[in-house]
């Protein structure tokens, strides 16, 4: 009963003054386990909402639709470039999200479904390894924030884009520096873009089995540069990437 109930959300102040007062060992034990998760729980609150500064910035200037913009796929050197915009809602809360890099393979895919089924608005901007090569990797970075904008259903009015300028789009724009780690907008179109991009990687893992995709996500690991020498370099390595130009 004790432990179901410092399990749940419903816990009295008068409750836990009389637990604190029960010495048995297994009910303290429980009680620090509590105490433990509630700490955590505010330093995760807290977190989420210094993550809030610029969105909470630009809502005090009466500016309300703000979408984050973020890209994965620059380092690989096989597969695309993906972005993602993430217009997220008011009261949208989600303790604990950041930078995706920082966050687990299961809490990316927990946080892709919430933020895809509360954002106003998410876009993707997705090029192709064959247009990486034609435009450098730079200019594709660009060109995915800029389609991801694109296809926005509702159109912002502002961005908050992650240490970028898209200079090509009419509107008002911040770029902020680790911005996925600073701006919580940011940091839901890092999770939105590296979720899908991990998707597409373990779809061309089925369709070229032997280089292990669904594992390195298309970076240059060992065992990825070793199957390059055996099996040669496929439709979604880059060929104007190093070593890959070397297997063409």
């Amino acid at each position: 009963m004790i432990k179901e109930k410092l399990f749940s959300d419903h816990v009295s102040d008068e409750w836990l003054i009389h637990i604190k007062n029960d010495e048995r060992v297994g009910v303290q034990k429980l009680l620090e386990q509590f105490e433990k998760r509630q700490l955590k729980k505010q330093e995760l609150k807290k977190a989420f909402y210094e993550m809030m500064q610029y969105e909470n910035k630009l809502k005090s200037q009466g500016v309300q639709l703000i979408a984050g913009i973020d890209e994965v796929g620059r380092g690989p050197i096989a597969g695309p470039v993906v972005a993602a915009a993430v217009i997220l809602p008011e009261d949208f809360y989600l303790p604990g999200l950041t930078d995706s890099k920082k966050l687990s393979e299961q809490k990316r895919e927990s946080f892709f479904d919430v933020i895809t089924d509360q954002a106003i608005a998410v876009g993707l901007g997705i090029v192709s390894p064959t247009e990486i090569d034609l435009m450098n990797i730079h200019q594709a970075s660009l060109e995915s924030m800029k389609r991801a904008v694109h296809e926005l259903l509702i159109q912002p009015e502002h961005l908050l884009i992650d240490a970028m300028k898209l200079p090509d789009l009419n509107y008002p724009q911040t770029s902020i520096i680790k911005g996925d780690a600073k701006s919580i907008s940011i940091a839901a179109a890092s999770v939105v873009a590296k979720v899908t991009r991990d998707r597409m990687m373990k779809d061309i893992a089925s369709d070229y089995p032997g280089y292990g995709f669904e594992k390195h996500m298309g970076y240059g690991t060992r065992e990825h540069l070793e199957a390059l020498k055996t099996l040669g370099s496929t439709p979604y390595h880059r060929k104007s990437f190093a070593p890959v130009n070397q297997f063409v």
